[in-house]
């Protein structure tokens, strides 16, 4: 989900970047850079990974 997020927040400031736009003063291009480097590291470490999944079973199907 991370990736997806990083993604998107890469498409958005290649679109800044090449408009010479921004979305403020404070949401600029570099901005989105750092936070689409911050989700794809996050994604990379593993932070929002479905852990849960299926338990186990031991037992084997006769």
């Amino acid at each position: 989900m991370l990736a997806i997020i990083a993604a998107v927040i890469f498409g958005l400031a290649l679109i800044l970047d090449l408009a010479n736009a921004s979305l403020g003063d404070t949401i600029t291009g570099g901005t989105l850079l750092v936070a689409g480097l911050l989700c794809v590291a996050l994604h990379m470490a593993g932070v929002g990974a479905n852990v849960r999944g299926r338990p186990v079973s031991w037992r084997r199907r006769r």
